[in-house]
Formats: structure tokens, sequence, C-alpha cells
């Protein structure tokens, strides 16, 4: 089932209001499990595999912990049927000349209806985060979250949702 452009574009765009809401600090990073349905999954390229409402709205908080000064401002999107593909910087910082230190990522979302998602995958080059952590001379807070050693990287959509992503 395609769903209407408009529809999806306005999910997005709801989506986007809130990542901005987040970014400047007015909400919780776990306010963004509002845009998703109960059996999204989300995939992290760090921390994996996601599965469900209340374990993004977790996962959201304790993998966003420590990076309150980052920002992720959004490039450009894209619709093709009920998938979405978005184009963000992680902003890390500033060099001293006054520069962004930042990198590039691609989300690639499936629209399941009613304003929601059903799905988010992650795409970034996590060795240029890490030689770009390594330049700032990172060191993680006190109350920062490292990912799991072994994260689960099965990319498949929610079960039962497969057809999303059928032209």
């Amino acid at each position: 089932m395609a769903f209407p452009e408009s529809e999806i574009r306005d999910a997005l765009e709801a989506y986007l209001a809130l990542r901005e809401r987040i970014d400047r600090g007015e909400l919780p990073w776990s306010a963004l499990a509002d845009c998703f349905t109960d059996d999204v999954v989300f995939i992290d390229p760090a921390w994996g595999r996601i599965e469900g409402k209340a374990a993004l709205r977790a996962f959201l908080d304790e993998s966003m912990a420590g990076l309150d000064d980052w920002s992720f401002p959004e490039l450009w999107n894209s619709i093709d049927g009920n998938r979405v593909v978005t184009c963000f910087a992680q902003k890390m910082g500033t060099r001293p000349d006054g520069s962004s230190i930042e990198c590039i990522g691609i989300s690639t979302m499936y629209y399941a209806g009613d304003g929601r998602f059903c799905y988010e995958h992650d795409l970034m080059n996590m060795g240029e985060v890490d030689q770009l952590m390594r330049e700032m001379k990172w060191r993680p807070p006190a109350d920062f979250h490292f990912p799991p050693k072994q994260p689960n990287r099965d990319t498949s959509l929610p079960k039962g949702r497969e057809h999303l992503a059928k032209p």
C-alpha cells in the first residue's frame, strides 16, 4: 500500500520539527519516539537494532547522554513511495579556525500511516566519527554510555511491514 506523498511529507515535517526542538534542548531525545509506531525498528550505526517504541525511548536517552552540545541539522530529504531518505550533518564542535567539526549521515525511513514511521536506519562513516573525535580530543563525559560490543545488525523491517518496501 502506497500512502499519499503529502501525508508522508506532513509526517516528515513533524519529525524534523521535533528534531529541531530536541537540538535546541527543549525536549529530551526520547520525545522522538512519538514519531514512530509501537512496533518500530530503529537501526543505529553504533548501537545496532532497537525494537519497539518503549525500547526506542530508552535507547534515545541512553545513547545521546553526554552529547548535549552536538546537533543534527537536516541537509535534504527525498520521498520515494513509502520510503524517506534524509541527509543530516552530525555537528560535534568547532575547530579553532571557526569551521565546524562534522560528518554526514543518511537515514532511511519507512512510513506506516497515521503520521508515524515504523522504521529508521541511520548510516554514518563510523571511522570518520572516530577520527573527528580524536581530532577534538573528545573525552566521554560522566553520563556517556558506550554502545554494545556486539550489536544486533539485522536491518529488516518490522515483521508484517515488509510490504512497505515494495513500490
